[in-house]
């Protein structure tokens, strides 16, 4: 076990003290880090965090509070009435996850890796007895889940496009037959943006019992449901349980995540849950749901697929341009990820690149650009040179 690290103290100017401070000094530091922070098309190409767009709209709603205690479907007198609003946005979710809102459950949590554990908790209920089988290259958000809920994982392989490979899973559900299976299909791989394919994984599982297939589709979700060239990777292709997420490419100022399954699959409860309170946390937050259908309601369903375009053409201009390079990149079609050599510190430093071992990355989404894209590729063609040389 490793040693718990000592507490840190406090910044001077930051510790609270016994008496109260002065406004104008809370208000300049506060000034001052919204600026250390401001998101520019170079601070964030690595990471899909973009905000400057929509934080005035969306002000307003911090003077609301909003505290639910049942779920989304059930009334709750002591609350504000913002569980329409919530509604309204599982049920934009579950048309993009392919199947009615009549025939989902769901809710919207206060961030993705809850939304992951309510799902994997409804399937631990559906099968108490079985693993969870993880592809490699998932998000550890996955692993973490599984160790909180003490359910035993077991990683399979991925292919070398990042998805994993069904043959693995055939093999290491057959050794553990008649327990069942609880397989968590990823839609978007942190690193390379892959997309698993749904029938494929559940038929390979078959024989070890039966099967639920949860999809991480955190990072992926909006891309390959606009998208003609993904597999198929949601409710509508026979997955049980999903988990959503759209802060990141709609430029939410706080995260949030969707967590939805199938009504026929929702298990009895357990002593202590009660009927109408199948979230993880009990009473939660409104802020979330509310950001999200102001976001979605002022670009519609168009805006949100044409936003998507844009940012899948960035994605396919940068492909080509860092080929050019000499980057030698490669992205799983219709992805907002490109994948792409690890170049030189100067260059993950000044790009802030998110990477992993030989390899980097950009996601285009926010207000990634173009020219933001060549100027990148100038560098990547630069290092290349200075590797030569």
């Amino acid at each position: 076990m490793s040693p718990r690290p000592a507490p840190h103290t406090p910044h001077e100017g930051l510790a609270i003290a016994d008496q109260p401070s002065e406004p104008v000094a809370d208000t300049a530091h506060l000034h001052e880090l919204i600026g250390s922070v401001c998101p520019d098309e170079r601070r964030f190409l690595g990471f899909p965090d973009h905000l400057s767009r929509v934080a005035g709209e969306l002000a307003p709603l911090l003077a609301v509070f909003a505290d639910h205690h049942p779920g989304p479907y059930f009334p709750d007198a002591v609350a504000v009435a913002t569980q329409p609003y919530e509604e309204a946005v599982l049920a934009y979710f579950a048309a993009l996850a392919g199947v009615s809102p009549a025939d989902v459950h769901g809710y919207v949590a206060a961030s993705p890796n809850e939304a992951l554990l309510h799902g994997l908790a409804s399937a631990r209920r559906r099968l108490p007895a079985a693993s969870v089988y993880v592809g490699d290259q998932a998000h550890h958000g996955v692993t973490r889940a599984c160790e909180l809920l003490g359910m035993n994982r077991v990683s399979v392989r991925s292919l070398p496009d990042g998805t994993m490979d069904p043959e693995d899973l055939r093999l290491q559900t057959r050794m553990r037959r008649g327990a069942g299976a609880v397989v968590v299909a990823t839609c978007g791989t942190p690193l390379r943006g892959a997309v698993d394919n749904v029938p494929v994984l559940r038929a390979a599982a078959a024989e070890s019992g039966r099967v639920h297939i949860h999809v991480d589709a955190t990072a992926g979700g909006l891309a390959a449901a606009h998208s003609d060239e993904m597999p198929p990777w949601s409710l509508g292709h026979g997955a049980h349980s999903i988990t959503l997420s759209a802060h990141g490419l709609l430029g939410l100022p706080v995260p949030a995540g969707i967590s939805l399954m199938r009504r026929v699959q929702v298990p009895a409860t357990t002593a202590g849950i009660t009927v109408p309170d199948r979230t993880v946390v009990g009473a939660r937050g409104g802020l979330p749901a509310l950001l999200l259908w102001t976001r979605l309601r002022s670009l519609g369903r168009a805006g949100v697929a044409a936003m998507v375009s844009r940012c899948q053409d960035v994605a396919a201009y940068a492909e080509d341009r860092f080929e050019c390079a000499g980057a030698r990149p490669e992205r799983f079609p219709g992805s907002l990820t490109v994948t792409f050599e690890r170049p030189p510190a100067w260059v993950v430093d000044k790009w802030r690149l998110t990477h992993a071992g030989d390899l980097a990355q950009i996601v285009t989404t926010g207000p990634l650009t173009r020219t933001a894209v060549n100027e990148l590729a100038i560098d990547l063609s630069a290092a290349g040179l200075e590797a030569i040389a």
